[in-house]
């Protein structure tokens, strides 16, 4: 077994699992690559390590600085995780109803915590980083849904690590949140095998399921990296998923033995709908995280209708 120099070498080259159990069509197979085995628990340790290094390298961040991000949860701990290992000071804009293990988690990485409006969700505390990042200049603000390193880092790592493991693959399936793993997952893919279809799984309109942003309502916040990595020509197909199915299927996934977040459970949601649409296939999702952090939600012990209640009421991605 290797010896590694540091933790963060221990991010990507996460394995791929056959979900197929769970498949309601036996001629499509679903696989499920398990980003939480990441160190800081998500899929959002590669984007956090992109995008600090990048700025290392370009002179953009110098030792010292302080860093600034906003965050509901994974990205924020992977930054805090890894500013705390390279000692950068590390401040974060979170919403007031974030839930209590996300922010544990980041307290136990030193970061800051600058509260911002329950009401205002994940926007709200990305407008709030905002003012403060022009603010206070002297501060480094990777600012996730604009950043270029966020995409990259999974063009380079994600996108590769799948097409070398699944080189049958037919389907790429994942969530449409900051827009980063989607995109240069979706692109890597697509330049091996343009016939490989790429499905976008979101929430409907006015309605919000756990890490998943619905960018065609009214007033919605469009990612950068979204339409600079050429986005809508990109996606072959956008899957509805409702918040009810999201706990259902975080749910089942125990079925057969993983203990996922509740954006996983949205994005296997989708996967099997995708399954019941075509004739046969090879599947390739993304389990973004595993259930440690949402264990408050009582996803798996309450009753669904009251998970789903106070799903409304606590961010838990």
């Amino acid at each position: 077994m290797a010896v590694y120099d540091s933790v963060t070498d221990l991010i990507g080259n996460t394995p791929i699992v056959d979900v197929s159990a769970l498949s309601p069509n036996p001629n499509v197979r679903i696989l499920a690559k398990l980003e939480g085995q990441n160190p800081g628990g998500s899929v959002k340790d590669r984007a956090a390590k992109w995008m600090i290094e990048a700025a290392e390298a370009s002179g953009d961040l110098k030792p010292g600085m302080t860093v600034l991000e906003s965050s509901s949860g994974n990205t924020g701990i992977a930054l805090a995780m890894i500013c705390k290992m390279k000692g950068y000071p590390f401040k974060v804009v979170l919403p007031e109803n974030v839930s209590e293990e996300r922010r544990q988690a980041l307290e136990v990485w030193g970061s800051e915590i600058i509260s911002s409006p329950a009401g205002e969700g994940s926007n709200g505390a990305m407008r709030r980083a905002r003012v403060l990042a022009a603010d206070n200049p002297e501060w480094f603000f990777p600012f996730q849904y604009g950043n270029d390193a966020n995409p990259r880092a999974h063009y380079e790592t994600t996108g590769p690590e799948i097409w070398r493991d699944v080189p049958d693959i037919t389907h790429f399936i994942a969530g449409l949140g900051t827009a980063g793993t989607l995109m240069g997952v979706s692109t890597f893919l697509k330049e091996q095998n343009p016939d490989i279809q790429v499905w976008a799984i979101e929430p409907p309109a006015g309605e919000m399921v756990d890490g998943l942003k619905n960018i065609d309502e009214t007033d919605a916040f469009i990612p950068p990296v979204y339409e600079d990595w050429n986005g809508p020509k990109l996606l072959n197909r956008k899957i509805i998923v409702r918040p009810r199915e999201s706990i259902e299927w975080t749910r089942r996934f125990t079925e057969i033995g993983l203990f996922t977040g509740i954006s996983s459970g949205a994005i296997m949601a989708g996967a099997a709908k995708a399954a019941n649409e075509i004739d046969e296939g090879v599947i390739v999702t993304i389990v973004c995280d595993s259930g440690w952090k949402y264990l408050s939600t009582g996803v798996w012990t309450l009753p669904i209708d009251e998970v789903e209640k106070r799903a409304k009421a606590t961010i838990y991605f």
